[in-house]
């Protein structure tokens, strides 16, 4: 079974930084995406950041310029890197895998962000 766990949630302080770390339990060099979801509460999951296999990124726009997505192949690991947080970055943020036929996910790790 493939398990994703992700780490480095927390409290931060507007304009304040986290990374956010998506440990995979089988090489990501398998999947044809890796990225990462948030979803606030009364809100629709949506996606923030993905990385294509080939290493090219899509970012939502309320992110752009100040999320990185990036991978390490050898440690199996995706990161988030998040700056100048906001108060609307405030949600669960997930990690997904996905190859060909099949959707990975992980158990969310909550970022809140306070004015």
């Amino acid at each position: 079974q493939v398990q994703l766990v992700e780490s480095g949630g927390g409290l931060v302080q507007a304009g304040g930084s986290l990374r956010l770390s998506c440990a995979v339990s089988r090489g990501i060099f398998r999947f044809n995406v890796m990225a990462w979801y948030r979803q606030a509460p009364g809100k629709q999951r949506e996606l923030v950041a993905a990385i294509i296999s080939g290493g090219s990124t899509n970012y939502a726009d309320p992110v752009k310029g100040r999320f990185t997505i990036s991978r390490d192949n050898a440690k199996n690991t995706v990161y988030l890197q998040m700056n100048s947080l906001k108060p609307e970055d405030t949600a669960v943020y997930y990690c997904d895998a996905d190859s060909a036929s099949t959707r990975y996910w992980g158990q969310g790790t909550q970022v809140t962000v306070s004015s």
